[in-house]
């Protein structure tokens, strides 16, 4: 049986450590690759720059993380967009390693 995801898409690479940190400290989660998004309209936005934060864990346990890193990217810079999945398929499992940081 796969972990529980939650992803959350904040505003901003600050945004997303802090968010990141406070939901690791909410529960027993683990993280995956962060993931970017530059959008076609970035300047329009509160910051040019969207961060995608992937939790792993118990559903229960992604829950009180998300529910915490929600809190803090609110007060921060804000929140595109959140999902939790309870179980995701091994191909979705597959396509949460990815992510463009490394791209330029």
């Amino acid at each position: 049986m796969n972990q529980a995801v939650g992803i959350l898409e904040v505003y901003g690479l600050v945004c997303a450590f802090m968010a990141a940190d406070a939901g690791c400290k909410a529960a027993s989660v683990t993280l995956e690759n962060f993931d970017k998004n530059k959008p076609a309209n970035a300047d329009s936005l509160p910051v040019p720059l969207l961060v995608t934060v992937k939790f792993r864990g118990s559903v229960a346990d992604v829950e009180a993380a998300m529910e915490a890193a929600m809190e803090v990217a609110k007060n921060v810079s804000g929140i595109v967009q959140h999902h939790i999945i309870a179980n995701p398929t091994e191909d979705t499992c597959k396509m949460l390693k990815l992510n463009a940081f490394d791209k330029t």
